[in-house]
This record gives structure tokens, C-alpha cells and sequence, in this order.
């Protein structure tokens, strides 16, 4: 009898192995990466290259500084806002249409989480479900740190709108939801663990746990064996929770739930970097274990600094501090995960047959014209696609082929559903003084000609204003930008003048 048990009770681990294998392989492994939305310079993600990254992480949506319940990008950005700003529903489009996947990250580091300002229940779910359906999103990401990561009841009633959202969304594919939180070297910390319990407790049904594995702060100078270590904290955390809840999952299908994202190059601690070395053990690690995701920071970091930035020590928004080609940690760390990002919502705008004829009555900007001169950062629309220059240009057609780096135009993504022209801001006629052939105009002074407004960019007499239209690197007047023209709107006069500025 006890043989039998014992046959018996070996068959059926067995059997629970295989199956725990098999539901730990069902998703193709991929590497994703996040891109800082607002940072300066911009990232062009959707220009996908021929060996460009198809997995990205658009980060961050927090609380609106200006609305509580009210989503946008950095806190500054609305979604109407990064449309017309950004170009962000535009390029998101077009890197779809190349075969790119994305998901959305809220939260993050700096700023303040929807759950930490908005007291609304209903309007906390709402400002998340509005994102998940502006964006057509399929995945999430929920970064939780900083305050949040410490206010217990802002965790729970985040988790409680997350599952909201995601159920209202069953019927349409599901909604994929990943829990991106800080670790320390023995993994989660216990609000980390309380976080996961939070979500679970809401019913959130978690694609996975994705362990910050970044600035330990633990005294060693080498990153990859605590990187390590800290994710097999996390797996066996991860089916210690599972456990709590009585939905016991397996070795395999933990360690298909736990992801890394790690700081590439120089960390926030000064003595701790992760270099391309710890990138290529990270990924065999990754692939031994059954990771399924995997994911850095940042996108807009992966290249060598240059020469202008003094402190290799100190983090930069824009390189990551070590010596690298550019997108060498991204290539190295996707390397054998071929998958892509689940997203079951997403679309893949096409332009049906037939429809490249431009339409100034549904494009966003005006239409390209060969007898039209464009300073840097006109935009424009040819064959239904929006293009914005790179430096000043005449003549030459958005979408002709050149030598790599000798087009002047760069490709932002298609003309969008239901667009209509953007109203471009017109300042008023007591704005600035008109410009005048006799005076003089010193750096900084301000005019109007033509309805349009000018900036001198040195001392200037006699040289007219719209020459900088046509030859705008030898003109000593450039054109006010919108930005500009909206803040002289939004303010009134703004103070810039001098002789002929206000009279």
C-alpha cells in the first residue's frame, strides 16, 4: 500500500509539473523598454529602424497639477494636450503600423499618482479606464513607489480602480496588468508585499510582478549577482502570496510572473552601475529561469554620454554613463525574446486603398508645397502623413527617399480619424510694435510684420523680417513659435522690446 501512494503520489507531481511548465510557456518571451515621454530631448520611439525596439514602456501618467482626478503625461501633458504638444497619439500609430507593441506606465518616482490626489472612487477608475481607452491598451503598468508605495489606503483603492477597469474590460480581450515595484537585495520590502497583497485582495488578476532591480544601495559596486538574488527573493515571495490567497501556482509559473527592470549604466547610487556585462548574465539568467518579460530603464538613456557632460558619475536623463554603442543594452537584453507585448485592444491604423489624396479640410496641418519654405519644426502633411522638419527646407518632398540622414523631414505618423486643421494661436495687433525699416533692433527685441510675430537674434536695421522665412540661418530675425505666440496670448505682453517693439 504505501508503494502504491507512493507511485501514486509521484505520478500526480509529475503531472502538476507538466502543467505548471506548460502554463509557464504559453507566452512568448519578450524585452520591453521604458521611454520618458516628456523628457527633453524627445525619444523618437516610433521610428522603428531596422533594428529598433518593438516593445515599448510609455512612462509616466500621473494627477494633472492642475485637475486631481484628471490623467496626464509628467503631471503637465493632458491626453488632449499630448496630442497636440507631443504628437503622441500620431507617433503611437505609426509605431504600431510598423509592427510595435506598447503598454502605458502610471505612477513612477517623481510626481503625484491619480490614487494619491483624487477622492473620488469613481472618478479614480475613470481617469484610469480613460487612458487604457484613449491609448487602445491591451497592458498596463502600475509603478508604485515613493509616497504611494507608503500610503496603504491609496494602494487599496488604486488596486480596487485597477480591477474596475480590468473587468470592465473582459468582453474586450482583457487587460493585462503588471505590478512594477522597488526591491531590495532579499526582494520585495514590505510595502512591496503589501502592495501585491492589496492587489490581490481587489481580485486584480496580475500578469506579474516587476521587481525595480536598481539603486540597492547595498555597498557592492557589482549589480548583477544582487540583481540576481533579489529576483529569486521575489519568485519565492510571489508563490508565498499566491499561497495566502489559496491559488497555489508553481515554480515555473512564478518565475514566468516575475520581470526586471533594470537602471542601465550609471544607478542613482553613485557607486553602483550596471554595465553590458551584467546585461548578457542578466538575460541567460532570465532565459534560464522562464522570465517572460524583461524590461529597463531608460530607452532615452541608452547611448554613451559625450564629452559636454562632465560627471560620468552622475545620472543623466539622455546616456547612461558607460562606455556603449548606442542601443547596445536594449539589443542585448531582447536578444532570444522575440515576443511582443500582449495587446489584445490594439489597433493597426491602415490607409484604406485609394485615400492618399491630402484633404486640407481633414489635415491636422497645412499641406506640402514645393514653392513654400519651412523653418525647423514646421509641420506638414503629404499623402495623409505628418511630417516635421529637422532644419530648415524648400523644395525638397517629405516623403522622398535620400541618403540616411539628408532628409530633412522626419516622419511623426498618419493623419489621424476625424482630424481637423490646428487652430494655430494669431497674436493680437497691439502685441508688438510694427516692424520699421529705419530703427534699430537689438537681441531680444520683438516686432510685428505681416500679422506675424519676430524675435531679433542680434542687432539689425533695414533687414526685413520675412527674409528669415527664406534664408533663416543668415536672417537676423527668426519667427516667433506657437509656443510662444500662445504664452504672449495667455500673459499679454510679455516685456521683450526695445526701439520699434513698443513704439
Amino acid at each position: 500500500m504505501v508503494i502504491v501512494a507512493g507511485l501514486v503520489g509521484s505520478g500526480f507531481y509529475g503531472w502538476a509539473r507538466w502543467q505548471d511548465e506548460r502554463f509557464a510557456s504559453e507566452r512568448e518571451p519578450w524585452f520591453d523598454a521604458y521611454v520618458d515621454v516628456t523628457a527633453t530631448p524627445s525619444y523618437a520611439f516610433e521610428s522603428l529602424g531596422s533594428g529598433g525596439q518593438r516593445n515599448v514602456v510609455l512612462a509616466f501618467i500621473v494627477a494633472s497639477r492642475g485637475n486631481a482626478c484628471t490623467p496626464a503625461w509628467g503631471g503637465v501633458y493632458g491626453l488632449d494636450e499630448a496630442e497636440s504638444n507631443l504628437d503622441l497619439d500620431r507617433r503611437l500609430a505609426r509605431f504600431r503600423m510598423l509592427g510595435g507593441s506598447a503598454m502605458v506606465s502610471f505612477g513612477g518616482q517623481a510626481n503625484s499618482d491619480l490614487a494619491l490626489t483624487c477622492n473620488s472612487d469613481s472618478a479614480l477608475a475613470e481617469g484610469y479606464g480613460s487612458v487604457v481607452d484613449r491609448y487602445e491598451l491591451g497592458s498596463i503598468d502600475m509603478d508604485v513607489e515613493g509616497e504611494l508605495l507608503t500610503d496603504e489606503r491609496a494602494v487599496q483603492r488604486q488596486a480596487a480602480a485597477i480591477a474596475e477597469v480590468q473587468n470592465g474590460r473582459k468582453a474586450d480581450g482583457g487587460l493585462d496588468v503588471w505590478l512594477t515595484l522597488p526591491v531590495a537585495p532579499d526582494g520585495l520590502t514590505f510595502e512591496g508585499l503589501r502592495t501585491v497583497r492589496a492587489y490581490l485582495a481587489a481580485g486584480v488578476d496580475l500578469a506579474g510582478v516587476n521587481a525595480m532591480t536598481m539603486n540597492y544601495n547595498s555597498g557592492s559596486a557589482g549589480l548583477g549577482a544582487t540583481v540576481r538574488d533579489s529576483l529569486s527573493a521575489v519568485q519565492g515571495q510571489l508563490r508565498a502570496l499566491y499561497q495566502e490567497v489559496g491559488a497555489s501556482i508553481g515554480d515555473a509559473t512564478a518565475w514566468s510572473r516575475v520581470s526586471a527592470t533594470v537602471m542601465i549604466g550609471q544607478n542613482d547610487v553613485r557607486n553602483e552601475v550596471f554595465g553590458l556585462a551584467d546585461a548578457k548574465d542578466l538575460a541567460r539568467f532570465a532565459a534560464d529561469r522562464g522570465m517572460v518579460r524583461m524590461s529597463m530603464w531608460s530607452l532615452n538613456r541608452d547611448r554613451q554620454c559625450d564629452a559636454n557632460w562632465p560627471d560620468p558619475k552622475r545620472v543623466s536623463d539622455s546616456c547612461s554613463g558607460v562606455a556603449q554603442k548606442t542601443g547596445e543594452f536594449a539589443a542585448t537584453l531582447r536578444a532570444q525574446r522575440p515576443g511582443s507585448i500582449v495587446q489584445f485592444a490594439e489597433t493597426t491604423p491602415r490607409n484604406p486603398a485609394g485615400t492618399l489624396e491630402d484633404d486640407p479640410k481633414t489635415s491636422p496641418y497645412p499641406i506640402w508645397s514645393s514653392d513654400a519654405s519651412y523653418p525647423a519644426d514646421s509641420k506638414v502633411v503629404w499623402r495623409r502623413s505628418v511630417y516635421e522638419a529637422k532644419w530648415w527646407t524648400q523644395g525638397d518632398q517629405p516623403d522622398q527617399t535620400t541618403e540616411s540622414g539628408a532628409q530633412p523631414w522626419r516622419l511623426l505618423g498618419p493623419v489621424l480619424p476625424g482630424e481637423k486643421p490646428v487652430e494655430r494661436p494669431r497674436l493680437p495687433a497691439d502685441a508688438y510694435a510694427a516692424w520699421q525699416k529705419a530703427a534699430e533692433y537689438r537681441r531680444g527685441d520683438r516686432v510685428l510684420f505681416d500679422g506675424s510675430g519676430y524675435e531679433a537674434k542680434w542687432w539689425t536695421q533695414g533687414d526685413s523680417p520675412d527674409a528669415a522665412l527664406v534664408r533663416p540661418e543668415e536672417s537676423p530675425w527668426r519667427s516667433l513659435t506657437d509656443e510662444e505666440v500662445a504664452a504672449v496670448i495667455a500673459g499679454g505682453k510679455d516685456g521683450k522690446g526695445g526701439k520699434g517693439a513698443e513704439g
